[in-house]
């Protein structure tokens, strides 16, 4: 039995008729089910010779009444085509670089029956900041929406435990780069990373930042923002 197959077999479990009654003239599960799998396919980065990096963040648009429709069983939903999706993950080698998070919204453009799918590739970023350094801070690093704070001397971001920031980016380094905070100066450089760090659009070894300098490294960009006292 094919993936898609045991994917409609186990909604038709879940949720019995409901949901094809409500889907009956509209946007398909397997339908959605299968255009995951390809952006999957279709956006595999070689990592190795046996694996290969795949998106891991996914929007799911649809029109508003397909929505509307989706509204009672999207967590269900959302639930089964991440399992798929792991499953076909799994049969193919790729390798997510963190958690599988599936969201629906709504498109104007979009008539009854269609759908399309938007993805990207976010690591998974933890850190052991406290709600204090958060509060002082005035330099931020952006990582997939999320700040996290600069204070001095700096920050160490890297793929190890020894880095303050660390992204699970299979394409960065245990110890990648090291932000250092001089007063109301900020700068970066590379510790010697197997990948380097694309500044500004420029790869090099170490640069002066400023409001808004974007640092990318492995397959993730760190966007830097200052925040100033209100006069």
């Amino acid at each position: 039995m094919g993936g898609l197959q045991r994917f409609e077999n186990r909604l038709e479990q879940l949720i019995s008729g409901a949901f094809a009654r409500a889907f009956r003239s509209a946007v398909q599960p397997v339908e959605i089910s299968a255009a995951l799998q390809r952006e999957l396919d279709n956006n595999a980065q070689i990592l190795s010779r046996d694996r290969r990096l795949v998106p891991n963040s996914f929007h799911v648009e649809l029109s508003s009444t397909d929505l509307e429709r989706l509204a009672p069983f999207d967590t269900t939903l959302a639930g089964e085509l991440q399992e798929t999706l792991r499953e076909h993950a799994e049969n193919q080698s790729y390798v997510f670089p963190g958690p599988v998070r599936i969201e629906f919204e709504a498109a104007d453009d979009l008539t009854t029956g269609r759908f399309r799918v938007r993805s990207a590739a976010h690591a998974k970023v933890t850190t052991n900041v406290t709600d204090t350094q958060v509060a002082r801070a005035k330099v931020f690093i952006e990582v997939n929406g999320v700040r996290h704070p600069v204070n001095p001397p700096g920050l160490v971001v890297g793929r190890g435990n020894e880095a303050g920031l660390r992204i699970n980016d299979p394409g960065v380094s245990r110890l990648h780069v090291e932000f250092k905070l001089d007063g109301e100066q900020l700068s970066v450089r590379d510790l010697g990373s197997t990948n380097g760090m694309v500044v500004d659009g420029s790869k090099i070894q170490q640069a002066a930042l400023s409001d808004g300098s974007t640092i990318k490294i492995g397959n993730t960009t760190m966007t830097v923002s200052l925040v100033t006292d209100d006069v």
